[in-house]
């Protein structure tokens, strides 16, 4: 059977890779991201993908997306809430309301708009996937980063209890969480945080890098290809799982 998939944040990173991954198994495919270059590049490769422009701070924004991605689909079979914001680099008290406010608006609440919407239609056809992308931040604290790694705990607590709710509607519902993702992001966060910190890029990323037992960083089609295995059927009785796809982290960075 053909899936039908819902991926937020997914032209570019670990999204894109996400969908590129289940376009190749045949899905049909509607993202959504808020960068209008990156959806017009990620469209020129993708065509036969439906891409929106959506900001997932937005609640309209995100329903009126869900409508039109769930009249032109008919059901949906795969949720991928991948949507997340770095949030400020910043010790709590430097910290404004409004930045907390955001990070957790695109890094939580998107989440929940959007498994409000597709859960009574995966538990009336009696089938479906959610799949959250949390982080390895969402296990261990993560100074500096509070807001992100508030999110991202949260992610854990919402699959877990969602997982729940499922089970008897053979639904099933998992979070992902990836360590240090090759990348644009991870660069970004990098410099950030050793200019907060006074040290070099290189000297962060060694620290990134001494925690894992497996020490490199993650390729995004890693990620890929674990969403991919949670939406199969051969991971039919996986649900309210925190899996990690980090290379096993020992110690959290900071």
């Amino acid at each position: 059977m053909q899936q039908r998939v819902l991926i937020t944040a997914a032209a570019s990173g670990i999204g894109r890779s996400i969908a590129a991954a289940f376009l190749r198994t045949g899905a049909r495919v509607h993202i959504c991201d808020v960068d209008v270059n990156a959806l017009a590049a990620f469209s020129a490769e993708f065509p036969q993908a439906t891409a929106s422009r959506v900001d997932l701070a937005d609640g309209a924004a995100i329903d009126a997306w869900l409508d039109a991605a769930i009249a032109d689909m008919g059901a949906v079979d795969v949720l991928v809430n991948n949507a997340g914001t770095k949030g400020p680099t910043a010790f709590v008290e430097d910290v404004s309301p409004e930045d907390w406010s955001h990070c957790l608006a695109v890094s939580l609440d998107s989440h929940f708009r959007c498994i409000r919407r597709v859960a009574p239609l995966m538990k009336a056809q009696g089938s479906g996937s959610v799949i959250n992308i949390s982080s390895m931040a969402g296990q261990f604290g993560f100074g500096m980063r509070t807001p992100y790694a508030a999110a991202k705990w949260a992610i854990v607590g919402l699959t877990k209890s969602l997982a729940i709710e499922f089970g008897p509607h053979k639904v099933r519902c998992n979070c992902i969480c990836p360590g240090s993702v090759k990348g644009d992001r991870m660069d970004r966060v990098i410099a950030a945080e050793a200019e907060h910190r006074g040290l070099t890029p290189e000297q962060v990323t060694a620290e990134y890098v001494a925690g894992q037992s497996i020490k490199r960083f993650v390729e995004p089609e890693e990620i890929a290809d674990m969403a991919v295995f949670l939406a199969s059927p051969a991971a039919k009785m996986i649900s309210g799982q925190a899996i990690g796809v980090d290379g096993n982290t020992e110690t959290y960075h900071l």
